[in-house]
């Protein structure tokens, strides 16, 4: 029985201290099993003296047998008693391994291996080599992979194994270091078992730099290995270039992740001089892609050459490598927030998804597609598919967020903001949401702690407005209204309009919605889904904006959905 116990309750997440406390229950109840099997015998069912080796008579029990042998149970039942409480509330001890039994056991969180060189300007190579092997972790569809935003968020931080598992909810981690001089590298990776601690597998590899990629491939090879995952198909491999031009690459990818002007123009012009190396090198054209549409969305060159030079590098890099699910995200991206061509941005995230069904980025481009074409359900399911990948994104938590909001769940989206302000304490910004889903809830006093009505913050005057509706403080509300006409018209004009909309203006929600369909405001992506603009689906105005947009048909498909669940 001990034996059954050491092997099946670690499977059970039950803690060590409580299986040391079968051991000791064990060593208690090994003498009062030997007094008992020495003096007693069961016959029949029933309790006797052990028979007299001369008689080979069975002796009746006598007052002090009755005593023993209540005795016995008694200690016996308090022996049981105990284990079972020991069993049923015992936890982890602090620092003890612990993972919760609903995580996939076929899941693994990379964390941002350790720069081990000499030069701290190395530290792009380290991070490189982590993201590379996560990204060729991500191709193997039968391995569960947390995406790099939330690894990446555990960078220089000191926390012990198990706690960071949890945090992630994977079932195992694979660290390591880098250590780079001159054309050589020596790599280091081990492979965790959070709930043991155990290294289920560790390697090192000293070679030449041009190595790279097929050291990449045998990490992956022995994860999978050591997972015991039956793969459906091949396993993937790395792409390769040479190692100048790799070594830009991945220059290009840590300034594109800086996310500064700076940061943007270093980034292209790292990956303009790979390309110089190597123009059949796939993933830089893909990277290169995004920075360069980034770029114009920002203003830092204009827009329209952004974009079409955004296009022409994610189809270059499309034509090296057409099962790239970066490249298809980049297209799709420029298909839809750029063209506003509907249909080939679909086309794009399904075919992104199709080749990278565990990419977070992708998951979270595909949820933003799906909700403006009105397929909230099937957003959601994306939404919470990108959150379980990468649980610490702020980007996918508030797409799941705007998910439930489209489909009218204001519980669950105030859960996810409430989710959002623990993760970060210091700046959130999504205290306006969060009052807004309160307010809609029936709890406007709740909801106006978090917002500040004297701030020039759009949403806080947005939300705030909503919040004023219900406590009927409609002077304030109105004039908030006003403030940000005045403020907003012409710089936030889809605000405008979905606010007034909300209120019943629907002259003024009109006025606006053109003057944001003329600007080509981002903010017109969400026109079907948004349930502030409600109010305006009796007018005949609405299907006008709407086949503006080239969202009729969706919407049409939308309102069918909607009289078929009545």
């Amino acid at each position: 029985m001990v034996q059954i116990a050491l092997a099946v309750f670690p499977a059970l997440s039950i803690s060590e201290a409580a299986i040391r406390y079968i051991w000791t229950a064990a060593l208690l109840g090994f003498p009062l099993a030997v007094v008992f099997g020495w003096r007693y015998d069961i016959r029949g069912g029933r309790v006797e003296r052990t028979a007299s080796t001369r008689t080979d008579v069975s002796l009746p029990l006598g007052r002090g047998d009755f005593l023993l042998l209540g005795a016995l149970g008694v200690i016996a039942t308090a022996i049981l008693a105990s284990s079972l409480w020991e069993i049923s509330t015992t936890k982890p001890e602090q620092g003890a391994s612990y993972v919760p039994t609903d995580v996939d056991i076929n899941s693994v969180a990379v964390l941002p291996f350790l720069n081990m060189s000499s030069d701290p300007e190395q530290e792009y190579f380290s991070d490189g080599i982590t993201e590379e092997v996560l990204n060729l972790l991500v191709k193997i569809p039968e391995l569960k992979v947390t995406s790099r935003t939330s690894v990446f968020s555990f960078k220089g931080q000191n926390i012990d194994i198990p706690t960071v598992a949890e945090k992630l909810g994977v079932a195992h981690i694979l660290e390591g270091s880098v250590r780079r001089a001159g054309d050589r590298v020596r790599i280091t990776a081990q492979l965790i078992e959070a709930r043991s601690d155990v290294h289920l597998w560790s390697e090192t590899y000293e070679r030449q730099l041009d190595d790279i990629f097929a050291i990449q491939d045998e990490i992956a090879r022995e994860v999978v290995k050591a997972l015991q995952i039956q793969l459906l198909g091949e396993a993937p491999i790395a792409t390769s270039t040479n190692t100048e031009a790799y070594n830009l690459y991945l220059r290009g990818k840590h300034f594109a992740t800086l996310n500064t002007l700076e940061g943007l123009e270093s980034s292209v012009k790292a990956y303009q001089e790979s390309i110089a190396l190597d123009a059949d090198f796939a993933p830089t054209w893909a990277g290169l892609s995004f920075v360069l549409r980034w770029q114009g969305q920002y203003g830092i060159t204009d827009l329209q050459e952004a974009m079409e030079a955004s296009r022409h590098a994610a189809m270059r890099a499309l034509e090296l490598d057409s099962e790239l699910a970066e490249a298809w995200q980049s297209l799709a991206r420029i298909q839809f927030s750029y063209d506003w061509d509907w249909s080939s941005a679909d086309a794009s995230a399904r075919t992104a998804l199709k080749y990278g069904p565990n990419n977070a980025p992708v998951l979270r481009l595909a949820t933003s597609v799906a909700l403006t074409l009105g397929e909230m359900e099937r957003a959601l399911d994306l939404a919470q598919l990108a959150v379980d990948l990468d649980p610490l994104d702020y980007s996918g938590l508030t797409n799941l967020a705007f998910a439930h909001w489209a489909l009218g769940q204001p519980l669950e989206e105030q859960r996810v903001y409430q989710r959002l302000m623990d993760l970060y304490p210091n700046g959130s910004g999504v205290e306006p949401y969060l009052a807004a889903a309160l307010a809609r809830q029936g709890k406007p006093e709740e909801g106006l702690q978090y917002l500040d009505l004297d701030s020039e913050n759009m949403w806080h005057r947005s939300m705030s407005t909503i919040v004023l509706h219900r406590l009927g403080r409609h002077e304030e509300e109105q004039q908030i209204r006003q403030n940000m006409i005045d403020d907003y018209g012409q710089t936030w004009p889809a605000g405008v309009a979905f606010t007034h909309a909300w209120h019943g203006d629907t002259d003024k929600a009109f006025e606006y919605l053109d003057i944001a369909f003329e600007q080509k405001s981002s903010y017109m992506t969400n026109l079907i889904y948004n349930p502030w603009l409600a109010p305006l689906y009796d007018d005949p105005r609405w299907e006008v904006i709407v086949n503006k947009m080239g969202l009729l048909e969706y919407w049409t498909k939308l309102q069918a959905k909607h009289e078929a669940k009545l």
